[in-house]
Parts: structure tokens; sequence; C-alpha cells
């Protein structure tokens, strides 16, 4: 039996419907009543099949397996995600940053940070914190709206991806999305009107084309919460979890367990005793959570 269902990915969800995107054309669905029952809901960047409507909407028929998904906000099957940190106003913060990158790691996306206001200047140790990112083997971008510094290296990225823009809070992404897309300031505020976004609470999420790409329109990270077990956190950075491999205990958490290769790796200066004093922060706030969960 043929299926008569086309494909496509969700870029909004708004009121009850899902507009879909087959590419070349978006379609305005609802979802059948099923999802409902079984307690699934469609979220913004979910892969679907749906039924095209003859003379009005169409119908959401299946979500087809996720590579991943985040609840607030709630996306699916993101690619990338861009870290927005600033080196001043607000003041970099190196244990934000982590958490940032324990959460995104963790569902397998790919961060790259982007250090804003690097214009700038200041005895703020920001070059050392961008070594040691670097050399744990993570993208970051230097950058600065006010100097079209890094602007061309942030638009290369986009390609062939879903990618997510979040970060510190008044770092200036706005700003960076403004300068790497002179359009978007005013798709960004008649978004904005129509759906009275600031008047009321009407949040929503939303893929926008860029550069041959899509970038998530998100109210940004509503929760920071740590919501994994302490053998999942012990793997969510890439090089924890080479590491891993060779540590002595099996599901090693690098915590007092001897002969663990994240320790010896510390005290080699291979991972920075910053950083691991935050993993080890976040760990005990993981298992914190959980006894209080099964208290």
């Amino acid at each position: 039996m043929t299926n008569k269902y086309e494909k496509g990915r969700i870029i909004k969800a708004l009121a009850g419907f899902y507009y879909i995107d087959d590419g070349k054309t978006v379609h305005q669905c609802r979802a059948r009543g099923k999802f409902r029952k079984q307690d699934i809901k469609p979220v913004v960047g979910d892969f679907v099949e749906f039924q095209k409507g003859n003379h009005g909407d169409g119908y959401l028929m299946k979500i087809l397996e996720r590579k991943n998904v985040l609840k607030r906000p709630p996306i699916a099957n993101i690619d990338q995600a861009l870290l927005v940190f600033s080196r001043k106003e607000p003041d970099f913060s190196s244990v934000l940053l982590d958490k940032f990158l324990l959460l995104i790691e963790h569902h397998d996306i790919t961060p790259v940070i982007i250090i804003s206001k690097m214009d700038i200047q200041g005895d703020d140790h920001i070059m050392d914190y961008i070594h040691d990112y670097r050399n744990a083997g993570y993208q970051v971008i230097e950058s600065s709206v006010r100097n079209n510094q890094g602007i061309e290296e942030i638009k290369a990225l986009f390609k062939d991806k879903v990618t997510v823009i979040t970060g510190q809070s008044g770092v200036g992404k706005s700003s960076l999305l403004n300068a790497l897309d002179i359009n978007l300031q005013l798709e960004t505020s008649e978004i904005s009107q129509a759906l009275g976004r600031g008047r009321h609470t009407t949040r929503h999420v939303e893929l926008m084309n860029l550069y041959d790409g899509y970038v998530a329109d998100t109210p940004g990270f509503s929760s920071l919460e740590l919501e994994m077990d302490p053998v999942e956190a012990a793997v969510a950075y890439h090089d924890f979890a080479t590491l891993s491999y060779q540590c002595k205990f099996k599901g090693c958490l690098h915590d007092s367990e001897p002969n663990c290769a994240v320790k010896h790796a510390v005290e080699e200066n291979k991972i920075a005793k910053e950083r691991y004093e935050h993993y080890l922060s976040m760990l005990h706030e993981i298992k914190k959570r959980k006894e209080h969960f099964y208290d």
C-alpha cells in the first residue's frame, strides 16, 4: 500500500496550528487527536509525516524519530548551539558557560562559544579562558558587533544546520543577530507586534531561514535545570566522555574514584582546574536532586 503522506519539518507552532516546510511550500496543519492520547506533543524542529488539505488545513499524522529534544524552549533535532557570552558588560561567567556546555552536550548538540564585546578592553583574563576552551576542543569565536569582528566566521556556521542562539543575559544576542542579517531587525519587530509579544505572555518558537540553514527564534532558555543522572553528567562533556574509557571503574563519576583519567588530566593541566571544579559542583547538584526525588 502506497504511503500518501508527505514529509516535512515543523518550522512554527502557534495557536494549535503547525506550519510544516516540505522544502518547497509551508503547509498549515492541525495535529490528529491521537497525539494527545499518546501524550506526545509535536514541537518545532520535528520531522513529520502530514496529509495535505484539499481546500484548507492539512493534518499532522506522524512524528518521525528525533535526534534530540529540549523541553524549555520546546524544540527538536538541533544541530548546534551558539553560546553567546560577553567579555564585559556583563562580565564573562565561566561557571554559567560550563553549565550551558554540560546541558548542550548532554543533548548531543554541538556547542560553539561566541565571546561578544571583544572591543571592550580590560584585565579580565579572557584570553586565558579562550585558550582553555579551545584546548578542550571547543570552537571559540571572538566577536564584536561594533568592529564587525567574527561576523563572517559566524555566518559560515549556519549552512545546512538548525541552530539555537542562547547564553548569558544582556550579552547582545539581538545585536549579533541584526549584525548577521540587517533584515532580521524588521522581521523580528513585525513578528513581535503581530503576536503582541511583550504586551502579553505569548511566547513561541520559530525556525527562520538564515544563510542556507535555520536559526531558532526562541524566547530563550527559561530553565537551566540539570535533568540528567550523575552517570550521564560524567560523560556529557565530549573530552570527559573520551577520557572515561581510560578510567579504572566503569561508570566513573570523576569524583572520589581512584585511577580516574579525568582527574589525571586535571593534574597534568590538560583540563582546566576551574572547569573541573564547576563540573564537581554540578555533579553534587544532580546527586542532591536525585536524592530529593527519591525521598
